[in-house]
């Protein structure tokens, strides 16, 4: 799955540069909604992020795209590849600024584990 994000000045930290953790909520809204989609009728919380790595800033006006895909299934749970990238709209030229693996895990309507349907 793919979407978009634009870098607003309510995004941005003391410094001028887009504050960690909305990428953070940013890629796990993305990676919720791609395993959701990918999944219908499944209720999915986070349990767990990979390695937390900001590689490049990016500043007011940014535009990010972000690429999710699923990476691992289990039995209960399934992990999703997201990576992020900053559009250059002027030169349509992108840099990779952030990736990570996002686990979730289905749950009832009671909020206790149970299995993925079966593919």
């Amino acid at each position: 799955m793919e979407n978009y994000k634009v870098v607003r000045p309510g995004h941005l930290n003391h410094y001028g540069h887009l504050f960690g953790g909305f990428m953070l909520q940013w890629v796990d809204e993305i990676g919720w909604i791609a395993a959701s989609r990918d999944n219908p009728g499944c209720r999915f919380v986070t349990i767990g992020m990979d390695r937390v790595e900001f590689h490049r800033g990016v500043g007011e006006g940014a535009v990010l795209r972000f690429e999710a895909a699923e990476a691992r299934r289990g039995t209960s749970s399934l992990t999703y590849a997201v990576s992020v990238f900053a559009d250059d709209l002027e030169t349509g030229t992108e840099q990779a600024i952030f990736s990570t693996c996002i686990t979730f895990v289905r749950v009832d309507e009671d909020g206790r584990k149970c299995p993925l349907p079966v593919r």
